[in-house]
């Protein structure tokens, strides 16, 4: 009987349910998906089952994260009395042909399970391996399939891990304690397509708990065990303020919960989960879940169970790395290195084991200015410790980094991504084509940040092309390989049909290019200036903000609801509309790149994305009036243009083309008008 393959909306509930009971077969080797995983999966596409008649005898589960260009496929099940008859061969086929426009399909798969043959006869390449994180740690390899795109920018994503904590209730799940269910969901936080997203860590307060285990033996096995996550151990004094907290808000807001000793064993994981920079506690305690919304408002962490993990890791971890809200509400400083105090910035900068302090301390000083003018900045928080160190000099048209680190800080990921950016914006200042980190020891948060930013890693260090072109693939491709050329490096070529998902790596990776006969789209977005000062500080507030860091890497902002042929990735023009007397308006401004558009209630909104900053809850609310529901717009990497382009010039512009356009609501545009705008913010004055 002939077997098809079905692509599973998120409506056919029978189909979703038998695969679910098909995967539940086979959950020692692919761990627990709940059935709202399932369903996640089908309503984003990413579900398809394999029919011998009305038989499903296959299905392949997989996620397609917003913000990567890969296919994560997380299950490949079979019933085993249907194996050999090229089931999994035909799923992953109409994964392929369905997904063509992505760079390739990523899967990690035990090795002790001996499929290699299986994934290399359906094309899979291996490429590299790591341990998993269960109590056995087990080798995981990373198999990998091309989609047709020449591996273009294989390098171009992050190693960057979402880190939570657990409690006990989790814990002891991890460790075969509780029931077989309670057991699998614990244990799907440590599933293989998880590994590399995922790190499960633990605070003080599990020890207590373990502590406080009544059977000797097993409390001894739990310890063992413990060794397997990583501990994190927050400052006593701080942890005990907020603990205070924590439980004076509970018993206002939750009076009917008595606060006793177990209450505030609970609200301790908070406590000490905020106090490491964290944002997540996993737990399957009803009691400490009754308190999450106590445990947001107090601390900035969700409390959430481990099936919110497995749904939600793509979003969870951007919200981890990258949170601009938090630096606004810090004040950073900037200066240059004193000559001389070199010796103090060792205990915050030097690697250890790697690098001693004196070596670190003379290799700075080797940078002190002289014949070629290096510059070594310091950045420093509101309380005067040093958070990141960076040195440059420009040599002709590169722009050399050898001192590239970020100290341990509770913002420390965000900081990376934040200079990194700023790095390329200072390069393409000074006229640089090329930037080089050829630090020996960068931080390990900056090296995973510098993958997804289009820093490739060779013999001398991390090197990312500045493209400054906007044209079609060809013109882009040519100037890319003109710089590569004289680095004795290959990049690849670029295709004239480059789909949007490929062209936004493209141009993330040769920032600040702009791939113009590709199928991303471009849209022209209406402003008001008061949420443009908020944005991008355009009108110039009359108390400017610190921009020792620049304008955030990601934004969002929240309009009315309309459905307007918005797609994702996408290009976005900043046309500020005309405010009050006296301010500046009606002219573009800037563009962006568009990550994510998000239509929902507007507490959902701001829930989602407040990681984000500049907009209040109340702010949201007002964008979803009188409808009920908002429109978020989450964008990245704004260019503020040099030369405003002001309404009567963008007529001309458009005029020129013969192309109409639209500044009442957001309108997709003509790639010809956006480039011509681009080009016009971009003109010699």
């Amino acid at each position: 009987m002939t077997v098809n393959v079905v692509l599973v909306s998120g409506e056919q509930a029978e189909l979703i349910d038998a695969a679910v009971a098909l995967g539940n077969r086979y959950t020692k080797r692919l761990g627990l998906l709940t059935p709202p995983a399932y369903q996640q999966a089908a309503d984003e596409g990413g579900l398809l089952v394999a029919l011998e008649g009305e038989e499903i005898v296959g299905y392949a589960l997989f996620g397609l994260p917003k913000r990567s260009p890969y296919v994560r496929l997380a299950h490949l099940c079979v019933a085993e009395e249907h194996r050999r008859k090229s089931v999994a061969r035909r799923l992953v086929q109409s994964i392929r042909e369905r997904q063509a426009h992505r760079l390739a399909i990523k899967v990690r798969c035990r090795r002790d399970y001996g499929l290699s043959d299986m994934w290399t006869s359906l094309g899979f390449v291996p490429r590299g391996e790591g341990l998993g994180r269960g109590r056995e740690r087990k080798i995981l390899d990373s198999w990998w399939l091309d989609l047709g795109h020449q591996d273009l920018f294989s390098e171009a994503e992050s190693d960057a891990l979402l880190v939570v904590t657990v409690d006990h209730s989790v814990f002891a799940g991890l460790d075969g304690g509780g029931s077989e269910r309670e057991v699998e969901e614990a244990r799907a936080l440590e599933a293989g397509w998880l590994t590399d997203l995922v790190e499960l860590a633990f605070t003080p307060q599990l020890l207590h708990d373990v502590h406080e285990v009544a059977d000797s033996a097993e409390r001894q096995h739990r310890r063992a065990d413990l060794s397997g996550l990583r501990q994190i151990t927050p400052d006593p004094e701080a942890v005990a303020a907020r603990h205070a907290e924590l439980v004076a808000a509970v018993a206002g807001a939750l009076p009917d919960m008595p606060v006793d000793a177990r209450t505030r064993a609970r609200l301790r994981y908070v406590a000490e989960t905020s106090c490491t920079g964290l944002q997540l506690l996993v737990t399957r305690d009803p009691g400490l879940a009754r308190m999450a919304g106590v445990a947001w408002d107090v601390a900035g962490v969700k409390v959430v169970a481990p099936s919110v993990v497995t749904l939600h890791v793509d979003e969870l971890l951007q919200a981890q790395v990258y949170r601009p809200r938090d630096l606004m509400g810090t004040v950073f400083s900037a200066d240059e290195v004193a000559v001389g105090s070199e010796a103090d910035l060792v205990s915050f900068f030097d690697q250890g084991e790697h690098e001693g302090g004196l070596a670190f301390e003379q290799r700075l000083k080797s940078f002190a200015p002289g014949a070629i003018l290096w510059r070594r900045e310091l950045l420093r928080d509101g309380e005067g410790q040093p958070v990141a160190l960076y040195v440059w000099a420009l040599d002709g048209r590169t722009l050399n980094v050898p001192v590239l680190r970020t100290a341990g800080h509770v913002l420390e990921e965000t900081l990376a991504r934040q200079l990194l950016f700023m790095l390329k914006r200072l390069g393409r200042e000074r006229g640089a084509q090329v930037i080089r980190i050829t630090d020996p020891y960068p931080s390990a948060v900056a090296k995973a940040a510098a993958g997804a930013d289009g820093f490739a890693a060779n013999e001398d260090g991390l090197t990312a092309l500045l493209v400054d072109v906007c044209g079609v693939a060809s013109e882009v491709s040519r100037a890319a390989a003109d710089i590569a050329q004289r680095l004795a490096l290959t990049v690849p070529a670029l295709p004239a049909d480059l789909s949007a998902e490929v062209a936004s790596v493209a141009e993330r990776a040769w920032w600040p290019a702009k791939v113009m006969n590709s199928g991303l789209p471009s849209f022209i977005v209406p402003i008001e200036p008061r949420w443009s000062a908020d944005l991008f500080d355009f009108p110039t507030m009359l108390l400017p903000r610190d921009d020792v860091l620049g304008i955030s890497r990601e934004h969002v902002y929240y309009r009315s609801p309309g459905r307007r042929n918005e797609s994702v990735p996408g290009r976005l023009l900043w046309y500020v509309s005309r405010g009050n007397p006296g301010e500046q308006g009606q002219m573009v401004i800037g563009c962006s790149r568009l990550d994510e558009v998000v239509i929902d209630d507007p507490d959902t909104l701001y829930s989602q994305f407040e990681h984000l900053g500049v907009y209040g809850r109340e702010q949201v609310r007002d964008a979803a009036k009188p409808y009920g529901r908002a429109m978020a717009l989450r964008f990245s990497d704004t260019e503020m243009f040099p030369v405003q382009v002001p309404y009567r010039r963008l007529r001309v512009l458009a005029e020129n083309l013969g192309l109409a356009f639209s500044l009442q609501q957001l309108s997709k545009i003509n790639s010809r008008l956006f480039q011509a705008v681009y080009e016009e913010g971009h003109r010699k004055t």
